[in-house]
């Protein structure tokens, strides 16, 4: 073919840019070209790259159609829409284009897939084919591979016919694909069939099956990468540190910790931020912090990971520290880990660090980012500030799912749980659709309200909206169950999640020991552990909560040492008060003491509560006062302590002692929580008080408990006066306890439902020990199950026999 010689127009336009007397470069010899060409395709590349398409298309209207320059300039103006993001440009250039090779087809499938329109894409390759204008090269396929949601599995004998069965190149591209789209088993044909295989096709395979959650055969690919002398690289330890933390298995990550450091002496920031994350995530944070401080090289991930793993750890004074580095070290402030320190100050709580962090986002201007507005709402739901969280969810223009999830866990949290559920249905009427987080929400606020049957009706919305084999959904769902007093449904649905995790996990051990059978609790650990999941601290908090109300103290030791020892786990405040509220049940005062001493934590009410109702137990008056004057000193508005106090002095016939803490009540202004239970018949809900008498139904129910205590009196019950705790004549003792607001609600629940039909009773405050005895004869009675939830367990009474076997 003879040399291309421009038009005149062409001539005319290279030499206004460039003048006859520019002398040619090396580029223009080794190029062939004459100046005149050259210079035109200078022109060209500046119009291009200075965004004057309309300009440069019309120097492409001067080239010859047929000459190899046209489609040079075709392609490469392409390329410019491609950059400006001008499609409609590029799709009337491609149209209008007399000729077209591969490049331009490629380059326009390229564009489609990003204006979010992949499946143009795979069409426009088709018809590629169909034309036979220009055949496809590797790069045409790889890139019609990897359009998302490509049905790989139509265009893999398409690849094939065209010969590029043997590439490595559009092999991997094709293996890669199928894991992608979870096709393990065909990503696993094309794997075993390549003649050859590179780190990129070891790679790709060890991903997809640990995004399948395939750990083993990832792992076994990656010894036959060893054995073959395949070269490792940095995204090979990237996806192996995937697989490890998928088993949460922190020996194995320390293994490839070791293998990447003598592979690469030399410091990889991408690999080290990867096991940051890994560490992060099996809660190791002496690990953490030491790989940090010895990375030379940190970016916002490593800043960002550690910053996360402080505030998952509850480590506040660290992950601020590390922010403030950041703002040494010049980070640009605009990409700072706000929405992390945000969580660190909800949290801790520290509304003031939190206040701080809002200004400084109002300063950058980043309060009307979407995730920013989220974490805002989140931080000041935490702390406890509702109102200002809902004022910015009401200023936020754009509320997504993520926005509605994140008030209506804020409304759970600090107990809004009707205001939850009606936010709930005006989401729903919004037009979005609840995620997995806002179905764990707020079944979370069903089973606080322990309001089955909106439990129900949310399980039948999770199974028709396809959430229903999510892992997070379903440990929701069990835990709902739990709390509403049906734990077989709650173990039914644990045994019919087809995925659990160590939430799943936690959550039947938690329901289990709520029940108070710590045998089944144990029995759940020992199996998780058998199925290759590591505890955690929530893990450790069911398991010592089930050997507290059982009274098992040895055991209860022996696992709090097992966390601290063999999984070097730091115990939480809520770990030792589990301890010393389980010695002190099992009578074991003399150890208590020790614990207290052992604590890294200042003693707070929480672990002198425990230390009263064990005295409550055993009529402890000695320790009793001293445990209830370290409350007096704490929360002197809490009832809670001057009437446990008050009943082991009256219990104890000390009636003098216990008129002097009612007295200090009252000059304290210090009022008892009254006494509330309720119960759900048809999915509407009954509220009771002590002696109600505003039920309209009152009449009937206190007739149905005269029928049982004349019943009860023929099987030998005798009331527990003391219960009474009145400084009044036995006989009005005795009417005062026939009328407790869980009686009343038993018995409207016998009038108002069939015989037989189990019986849930929610209470507000802890069952008294009359009328736990008198609800044990009841059962027996009326042949029911009667399950009672009251501020600190479960009760199952059944056939005149409790579940907490009197231990509570």
């Amino acid at each position: 073919m003879r040399p291309f010689k421009p038009t005149a127009g062409a001539r005319s336009i290279a030499s206004r840019l460039a003048g006859a007397s520019t002398p040619a470069d090396a580029r223009m010899v080794k190029a062939g070209s004459d100046p005149a060409t050259y210079r035109l395709e200078l022109h060209l590349n500046y119009l291009v790259s200075s965004g004057r398409l309309a300009a440069a298309r019309k120097v492409l209207d001067q080239v010859p159609e047929k000459s190899t320059l046209y489609l040079r300039f075709l392609n490469r103006i392409l390329l410019g829409c491609s950059r400006s993001c001008d499609l409609s440009a590029a799709k009337a250039l491609f149209s209008a284009a007399a000729r077209r090779n591969a490049k331009t087809w490629t380059i326009m499938m390229r564009m489609l897939p990003a204006d979010g329109r992949g499946s143009d894409a795979v069409s426009l390759f088709r018809d590629m084919l169909r034309e036979g204008e220009a055949s496809p090269d590797d790069v045409t396929i790889t890139t019609v591979l990897n359009v998302p949601g490509c049905d790989v599995g139509t265009l893999h004998p398409v690849v094939t016919k065209l010969g590029f069965g043997a590439s490595v190149v559009v092999c991997n591209t094709l293996l890669d694909a199928y894991c992608k789209q979870g096709f393990i088993a065909a990503a696993r044909r094309v794997f075993l069939e390549m003649p050859h295989r590179d780190s990129i096709t070891y790679n790709a395979m060890i991903m997809g099956c640990s995004r399948q959650g395939r750990h083993g055969e990832a792992l076994e690919l990656f010894a036959a990468m060893r054995r073959e002398g395949v070269d490792t690289s940095h995204f090979t330890f990237s996806s192996l540190l995937t697989v490890a933390t998928g088993m949460v298995d922190l020996h194995l990550g320390r293994q490839i910790h070791g293998l990447f450091v003598r592979a690469n002496p030399s410091c990889n920031v991408f690999v080290n931020n990867a096991l940051l994350d890994f560490y992060s995530k099996c809660d190791s944070l002496g690990d953490l912090k030491q790989l940090f401080d010895e990375m030379s090289e940190r970016d916002n991930v490593s800043y960002n990971v550690m910053i996360s793993a402080c505030s998952w750890n509850r480590c506040g004074g660290m992950a601020l520290q590390l922010f403030r580095d950041m703002q040494t070290l010049g980070f640009d402030r605009r990409t700072l880990p706000y929405a992390s320190l945000l969580s660190v100050a909800g949290a801790l709580p520290h509304i003031k660090i939190g206040r701080q962090i809002h200004a400084q986002l109002i300063l950058h201007g980043l309060t009307l980012e979407d995730f920013v507005g989220n974490a805002l709402i989140d931080m000041y739901s935490k702390c406890g500030m509702l109102d200002a969280a809902k004022t910015i969810f009401a200023y936020k223009s754009d509320k997504t799912a993520i926005s509605w999830t994140a008030l209506i866990t804020g409304c759970v949290q600090n107990g809004q749980n009707e205001e939850a559920l009606q936010l709930f249905c005006d989401m729903r009427r919004a037009g979005l659709s609840p995620d997995r987080a806002t179905c764990s929400s707020i079944m979370k606020s069903s089973s606080s309200l322990a309001v089955i049957g909106i439990g129900r009706q949310l399980h039948a919305y999770l199974t028709k909206s396809g959430h229903m084999p999510s892992v997070f959904s379903g440990s929701a769902l069990l835990d709902m169950y739990a709390k509403c007093g049906c734990l077989d449904e709650a173990i039914r649905t644990f045994n019919e999640m087809p995925e659990k995790n160590s939430i799943t996990w936690n959550a039947v051990i938690s329901a289990y020991a709520q029940y108070g059978q710590a045998k089944n609790a144990i029995r759940m650990f020992d199996s998780m552990l058998h199925c290759g999941l590591c505890p955690d601290p929530v893990t450790f908090l069911s398991v010592l909560a089930a050997c507290g109300h059982n009274g098992l103290a040895e055991e209860c030791m022996k696992y709090f040492d097992l966390m601290r020892y063999y999984y070097s786990m730091s115990p939480w405040k809520e770990h030792y008060s589990c301890v010393i509220d389980t010695l002190g049940r099992a009578g074991c005062f003399d150890k208590i003491q020790k614990v207290i001493d052992e604590m890294p934590f200042e003693d707070d009410p929480i672990i002198w509560s425990s230390i009263l109702h064990s005295c409550r137990i055993y009529g402890n008056q000695d320790l009793a006062t001293v445990a209830a004057e370290k409350l007096f000193t704490m929360v002197p508005t809490d009832a809670t302590a001057y009437v446990i106090l008050s009943n082991i002095y009256a219990k104890a016939g000390n009636w003098e002692g216990a008129a002097r803490v009612k007295k200090i009540m009252r000059d304290r202004g210090v009022k008892k929580e009254s006494g509330n239970s309720w119960v759900e018949i048809k999915q509407k809900i009954y509220m009771f008080s002590s002696n109600d008498h505003t039920n309209p139904m009152i009449d009937e129910i206190k007739k149905e408990l005269e029928r049982l205590y004349e019943e009860m009196d023929k099987q030998g019950y005798e009331p527990d006066t003391s219960c009474a705790l009145h400084m009044v004549d036995n006989k009005e003792k005795l009417e005062s306890l026939k009328y407790h607001s869980e009686r009343l609600a038993i018995a409207f629940a016998l009038i108002n439902t069939p015989p037989g039909t189990p019986i849930t009773v929610m209470k507000n405050l802890s069952a008294c020990l009359d009328c736990h005895a008198a609800i044990k004869m009841i059962s027996k009675i009326v042949n029911r199950d009667i399950i009672v939830r009251d501020s600190r367990r479960f009760h199952h009474f059944k056939d005149g026999f409790c579940s907490c076997g009197d231990y509570w």
